[in-house]
């Protein structure tokens, strides 16, 4: 969640992220696009969805206060006209309550549940909402889900009060958001063979069986300076494989176009990016194979752009290979 006042002091604008199912996402996007044009319109905020075939999508909405809430009342309200027909074709007799999922930077959840859990029973109990802040980070990020549950007036006055929370307690150090991941599919090794589980049927897959055969002529991976491995049963795999096992992971078909991917990092964590003299990087565009362009620093930003170029399997993996050293940066288990 981001916020800035603007000159006066007088509008406030925030940026607030929402963790939402696909079934979610396609009730806000409704049919051609029509409900979320109409969101936009009606609220005046800008309502974005994160692309990806993931089991989640991150939901993005921006503005001033006022189109902040009335977006997040529209969704309230569409979610609660969602549950209200499925209860139609089911026997069903209680109504379940709204819930939303908002995603925000780990820095703020201890102003957010306050000393001994004050204010979130404060907000629990002037609203009648139900708050819950999970324990955990999101992967690869430095992000918790607040998850908030009830009523779509209970959700909307929550929502407003979390807001001057967040707004008094601004984020400490770099964030790193959460990126959903696509979802994998489950995989069986049987007589030498690979497959893939669909529904209730084992389909042969010959890539991930040659991935796999690659893997076990391999020798265990024993870290520089230690005598043991420090990862029992992992397999160094040769570009080669690592390529099969990239664009199996991403779920495409073999030999897609190139295509570009842009991200943005915090300054104070390009370092551990680049690693010294550039070892690094290097090491993220051999092992994925896409080429990555690191923007000069610009005055009075405090961001770094990174493109990243090649098959989408080549992106994935370096997105992959660059969220896993913020990660350690920012968890302190040092190089990986």
């Amino acid at each position: 969640m981001e916020s800035k006042v603007s000159e006066g002091g007088l509008n406030v604008t925030l940026t607030i992220r929402l963790l939402m199912h696909g079934k979610e996402v396609g009730s806000i996007i409704g049919k051609k696009g029509e409900t979320v044009k109409k969101m936009r319109e009606e609220s005046g905020a800008r309502i974005n969805i994160s692309e990806g075939n993931c089991p989640e999508r991150i939901v993005t909405i921006t503005g001033p206060t006022d189109a902040i809430f009335k977006a997040f009342a529209m969704i309230a309200y569409k979610f609660e006209e969602d549950i209200i027909n499925s209860m139609s074709n089911s026997t069903a007799t209680s109504k379940p309550p709204v819930t939303l999922r908002l995603v925000v930077p780990a820095s703020q959840c201890g102003s957010l549940i306050g000393k001994g859990g004050s204010k979130i029973k404060e907000i629990r109990e002037s609203t009648g909402a139900q708050v819950q802040v999970a324990g955990d980070m999101l992967p690869n990020s430095t992000e918790r889900a607040v998850t908030i549950s009830g009523t779509p007036d209970a959700i909307i006055q929550c929502v407003k009060q979390i807001c001057v929370v967040m707004l008094e307690s601004p984020p400490k150090g770099a964030t790193i958001p959460y990126r959903p991941k696509p979802a994998s599919t489950p995989v069986i090794f049987a007589g030498g063979q690979a497959y893939t589980i669909q529904g209730q049927y084992a389909i042969p897959h010959p890539d991930l069986t040659k991935l796999h055969q690659l893997a076990m002529q391999q020798t265990p991976f024993t870290p520089l300076g230690q005598t043991t491995p420090a990862f029992p049963g992992t397999a160094i795999l040769s570009p080669q494989a690592m390529s099969i096992f990239s664009y199996i992971c991403s779920g495409l078909d073999a030999n897609p176009p190139a295509s570009t991917h842009e991200l943005t990092i915090p300054n104070d964590l390009i370092g551990c990016i680049i690693g010294r003299q550039g070892t690094k990087i290097n090491e993220i565009r051999q092992m994925s194979g896409a080429q990555i362009k690191i923007a000069n620093a610009t005055e009075g930003s405090s961001e770094r752009q990174i493109t990243i170029t090649g098959t989408p399997a080549n992106i994935s993996l370096a997105q992959y290979l660059i969220n896993a050293r913020l990660t350690s940066e920012v968890t302190g288990m040092g190089a990986l």
